[in-house]
């Protein structure tokens, strides 16, 4: 069983940058051959939305709303997520989760395409606050 942890959110300006994280994935010796790993954020009263994903290839797409400001990447040993956030707008203002589609076999810009309900290894969010 896998129970990622993210970490990292916090209030900023907008215009401002933070970076969260997600930590603890790949756990039990699970051998991670195929995959889609993204991120997530719910404002209140708003569906949970996917923004960015990144696969086992190494393939990576992003929503329009975060397109050219925010970066997904893994670390070398696959085990932690992040999130660089640039240019941060009041609108992204959200609780933030990672999740992990696995296996994955179609991957790519699939991996942004898939429903919410593929994905599973939710961790509880971390907060993000935008204010203008």
């Amino acid at each position: 069983q896998v129970q990622p942890v993210e970490s990292g959110g916090g209030s900023v300006e907008s215009g401002g940058s933070l970076s969260v994280s997600c930590g603890g994935l790949g756990g039990s010796g699970y051998t991670w051959n195929s995959y889609c790993m993204g991120w997530f954020r719910q404002a209140p009263g708003k569906e949970r939305e996917l923004i960015a994903t990144v696969d086992s290839d190494g393939a990576t797409n992003y929503a329009e709303s975060v397109k050219g400001r925010f970066t997904i990447f893994q670390d070398n040993t696959k085990t932690t997520l992040y999130l660089q956030m640039n240019s941060l707008e009041p609108e992204d203002t959200a609780k933030y989760f990672c999740a992990t589609k696995r296996p994955a076999v179609y991957r790519g810009i699939y991996c942004m395409e898939a429903e919410i309900g593929e994905y599973g290894d939710w961790g509880q969010g971390t907060q993000v606050t935008v204010s203008s």
